[in-house]
């Protein structure tokens, strides 16, 4: 049986590797949704013209987008199918990228009904992260006390009743 922490773990790779996938595939074409993807195009057209920095480099708002949506799809790939430590790694690069997605709504000052579901599934990266980096519990060992040949659990290991304190 597989632990609660692994079940979590797995549980949250797949859904936000999923959305990651949605999401990236969203702005890298309008098959899934022509609303969502104008939507896209229009708001990145934004994000470069309030980082004009971005324009001297060489990005435009198509490139910018198109590489953030290769990179969700990419990470959520690796978050939904591929185990170990790349889940990892692409959960922290998508945890950098919703960072960045959150300084440019906050650049171009969106009220946060637009950017809520990156703050929210931030929140969530940020969770599968702890959680997968904790080290596993070993279980708790059982020591057993043998009395006229019957094996009986040590009386001071056991777990004390409720409402009474355990006192040593």
């Amino acid at each position: 049986m597989a632990s609660p922490r692994t079940i979590t773990i797995v549980a949250l790779s797949v859904a936000l590797g999923l959305f990651f996938v949605f999401m990236g595939t969203i702005k890298l074409t309008p098959r899934l949704s022509r609303d969502a993807y104008n939507e896209m195009k229009r708001a990145y057209k934004s994000y470069v013209r309030a980082l004009p920095m971005l324009k001297k480099m060489g990005v435009s708002s198509i490139l910018l987008r198109k590489s953030i949506g290769a990179l969700e799809v990419a990470c959520g790939i690796v978050m939904t199918l591929v185990p170990g430590r790349p889940k990892d790694v692409a959960n922290f690069l998508l945890l950098l990228l919703v960072l960045a997605v959150l300084f440019f709504h906050q650049l171009v000052g969106d009220p946060l009904k637009r950017y809520a579901h990156a703050l929210v599934f931030g929140i969530l990266l940020t969770c599968r992260l702890l959680i997968a980096r904790q080290p596993e519990e070993p279980p708790p060992e059982k020591r057993i006390l043998s009395v006229n040949g019957d094996e009986q659990p040590l009386i001071h290991e056991a777990a004390p009743e409720k409402g009474k304190m355990k006192v040593s």
